[in-house]
């Protein structure tokens, strides 16, 4: 009995509790000095694009990602070879230059490929004629950051979906049940639960990496933090502010996903 009570006395959150201090401490300097108020009022306009380049960039990277590993699991050769090719070269390439290839290489090159292919159906007005300019630095940006987590997000599903037995599949199998019904009813449910919390902390990085695209301009939180602090010349109190918005951005949801977490194993329990 006392080690069960020893052993929930350490599971007690008392990092939240320090984090709800640490936040009311925030709030409390912000109250006493109007500096913090004024500057949070500036960056929070940056929250919206931070979390939508985030989610979209996130949804694509696990897409494709997921089609990665189906790949890199088929029957055929060439389609595993093309699927590992992409995942070792994009994971040995840091995200920024990743973001900086594609938005200043590969926009202009896709596009002229684009013009290049269907320019008979652009003059006839059957396609838009999409100029380079035309594709905004936050479009180039959540490309860059889908395609630079598909790679290791097609490692993460790869491992879920191997850590299924042959036996549960060779049972669906003898049921009768076709492959994408034993994909969809038998592998997927159980890969994902046991993928979660790294889909989860990869989400969050995504969050994190998200600021890169600041350095083409984009007005997201990082974004409006450097202007503002050399506009004001409060370098500290802004960036105090911009860690402030991340960690409340993270820490939530952290705790949104240890919900989650708990949700799905007592569903597949």
């Amino acid at each position: 009995m006392n080690i069960l009570l020893e052993s929930r006395s350490r599971d007690r959150p008392y990092w939240l509790v320090a984090v709800f201090l640490l936040a009311g401490a925030f709030v409390a300097l912000a109250v006493v000095d109007g500096r913090y108020a004024l500057i949070f009022q500036v960056l929070v306009q940056g929250l919206w694009i931070t979390v939508t380049v985030a989610v979209i960039a996130f949804a694509l990277a696990a897409s494709l990602g997921l089609l990665l590993a189906l790949a890199s699991r088929a029957r055929w050769v060439w389609l595993r070879q093309c699927a590992r090719f992409y995942i070792e070269v994009v994971r040995g390439l840091p995200a920024l230059v990743i973001l900086l290839y594609v938005t200043f290489v590969g926009t202009p090159a896709a596009l002229a490929v684009y013009q290049w292919a269907f320019g008979a159906w652009i003059a006839n007005g059957l396609l838009p004629d999409i100029l380079v300019r035309d594709v905004s630095n936050t479009a180039r940006g959540i490309i860059a950051l889908a395609l630079a987590y598909s790679a290791f997000l097609a490692e993460v599903f790869r491992a879920g979906l191997e850590s299924v037995g042959r036996d549960q599949i060779e049972a669906a199998q003898v049921l009768g049940l076709s492959r994408w019904l034993c994909f969809r009813l038998v592998i997927w449910p159980q890969a994902l639960r046991r993928i979660l919390p790294v889909l989860g902390n990869d989400f969050i990085a995504m969050v994190k990496d998200s600021s890169l695209v600041s350095v083409l301009g984009v007005n997201d939180i990082t974004q409006l933090g450097k202007l503002h602090a050399s506009s004001s010349f409060m370098t500290v109190e802004t960036y105090n502010v911009v860690a402030v918005l991340y960690l409340m951005l993270t820490i939530s949801l952290s705790l949104v996903l240890r919900r989650l977490e708990r949700h799905m194993g007592n569903k597949y329990r």
